[in-house]
């Protein structure tokens, strides 16, 4: 299909640069069908029945923007993906200034060296030292807010908390699973109460997920691929919520993303644990959830597509339309939506 189909005009000043607080107090449109309502998160337990299962993702965002030198060049990183316990790799910016085999030093007694270029243009960085990786970040890394934040404002302490979910345990992402971003204590206790489920899966989020789509055609973007994990128990506990009719909803396209990875052809969901780089558009089959809750996206993005993939493109737009419209906030730090497609 052609990119351009799944574009929108935004207006600027539609792009959240902080959340509401507190978090639950952020709009929500629901989709239902043909049908729109605007809502807020709060509302989710009237909007759920007792026996859905809510599946949130546990990532913890890690310190994983860095800056530093190669000589006198000054080189910028943003972590992506971990390759093994010091390698990671990473986009870099002012790459042209960067070979094989370099050394940047970022500071704080942190450094690494540029092992191999890839093919995208990102870099293996091995980091030096025995320290682990994680304790080097907190000293030399600041949060990798997407660039549509990062662009207009600076990063500071409050960003430290405001960028990771009630749920981040597991470390590795370096994006945060933002539908998580609305829950409170007191919405998952009043989700509870109502008798509506809750399980964890992991997704390390990558900083592809900021990327644009450069193609003119989906058939010629290739996705980066992410590393997730679904327990054996929780994948039962799925599947016997689903076979005594409860809905399996996504919190966010993260843990969609995984559910759909582990689903077998019938739709059974299997223990899960190895990389993904699942893209779904238009025309996919969904095997594994019944609904998703998610956050607006950017024009032409991948995650509009996927959403165009489970209620269709026209009225995905036309939703857009409608939260551009009413003054929704877009993005990451933005208002939310729940998807419920006809059956």
């Amino acid at each position: 299909m052609r990119v351009d189909l799944f574009d929108f005009e935004l207006p600027q000043d539609r792009i959240a640069l902080r959340p509401v607080a507190p978090r639950d107090a952020a709009k929500l449109l629901l989709v239902e069908g043909e049908r729109l309502q605007d809502r807020i998160v709060r509302d989710l337990p009237d909007l759920l029945e007792p026996g859905d299962v809510l599946v949130f993702n546990d990532t913890r965002v890690i310190p994983a923007k860095l800056t530093g030198y190669r000589g006198d060049a000054r080189i910028g990183a943003t972590l992506h993906k971990r390759l093994d316990l010091r390698r990671w790799q990473a986009f870099i910016r002012n790459a042209k200034r960067l070979r094989e085999g370099d050394r940047i030093d970022f500071g704080s007694g942190v450094a690494a060296i540029a092992e191999e270029r890839h093919d995208d243009g990102s870099f293996t960085l091995a980091f030096e030292g025995e320290e682990p990786v994680e304790l080097l970040l907190s000293r030399a890394g600041e949060m990798p807010l997407p660039p549509y934040i990062a662009s207009k404002r600076a990063i500071d302490e409050r960003d430290l908390s405001d960028y990771q979910t009630m749920f981040a345990a597991n470390e590795g992402a370096v994006a945060a699973p933002t539908a998580a971003l609305h829950f409170t204590p007191e919405l998952v206790a009043a989700l509870d109460e109502r008798g509506i489920g809750r399980e964890t899966l992991t997704l390390h989020v990558g900083a592809g997920t900021f990327l644009p789509v450069k193609a003119e055609d989906t058939d010629e973007h290739r996705m980066h691929s992410e590393w997730g994990q679904i327990s054996p128990e929780t994948a039962v506990r799925l599947n016997e919520a689903r076979q005594q009719g409860g809905r399996i909803i996504g919190v966010g396209t993260t843990s969609l993303r995984v559910l759909e990875s582990a689903a077998d052809q019938d739709g059974t969901i299997l223990p899960f644990a190895a990389d993904t780089d699942i893209f779904i558009k238009p025309g996919y089959r969904f095997r594994a959830i019944d609904g998703l809750i998610t956050n607006f996206h950017l024009p032409k993005s991948t995650l509009f597509m996927l959403v165009s993939a489970l209620m269709g493109r026209e009225r995905m737009l036309a939703a857009y339309a409608h939260a551009i419209a009413s003054h929704y906030r877009f993005y990451s730090y933005g208002d939310s939506s729940l998807l419920l497609p006809e059956k």
